[in-house]
């Protein structure tokens, strides 16, 4: 009779663990999944916010843009938009408006993330009043902080 209820002990607790480590599983798959859902979401809406300005208002679109991205990024996107984009926008009335045709993740977890977008993107200047459309795609890294997907890195490909 010890015996029996040595093995039925082994066999419960073989059990529990067996079901805890499937419980653990199927919550990074979902933590994972929502994962993948919102950081696609943010990479759009945020490429779009980077990318797209009017010349003037640059200046505002770049500072609300640079809210969603993390301080090193943060930091090159605002010394390029303030020192290089905003100031040939402003001379030259350049306006660029971006779309997301299509994106996808490349990887995922909880907490850091890996898109791939196409855009359209279509651009007016005083010199050329004709729009001009291009396509392009960006690998966007974002990583989550405290609850908010931001952009770590955009790089074109």
């Amino acid at each position: 009779m010890p015996h029996l209820a040595i093995g039925l002990s082994v066999v419960a607790v073989v059990f529990a663990v067996l079901v805890a480590w499937l419980g653990y599983g199927a919550a990074q798959d979902s933590a994972a999944e929502t994962a993948r859902t919102e950081a696609r979401v943010a990479a759009e809406e945020q490429a779009v916010a980077m990318l797209a300005y009017t010349h003037d208002q640059v200046d505002a679109q770049a500072d609300a843009a640079a809210e969603g991205l993390t301080g090193d990024f943060r930091d090159e996107y605002t010394n390029l938009m303030k020192n290089i984009i905003a100031p040939g926008a402003k001379e030259k009335a350049i306006s660029v408006q971006v779309s997301v045709q299509a994106s996808s993740i490349v990887e995922a977890t909880a907490d850091h993330a890996v898109t791939l977008l196409f855009l359209n993107q279509i651009t007016t200047s005083s010199e050329n009043p004709e729009a001009v459309s291009s396509g392009s795609r960006v690998r966007v890294e974002l990583e989550k902080h405290d609850g908010r997907w931001l952009v770590s890195r955009l790089t074109p490909i």
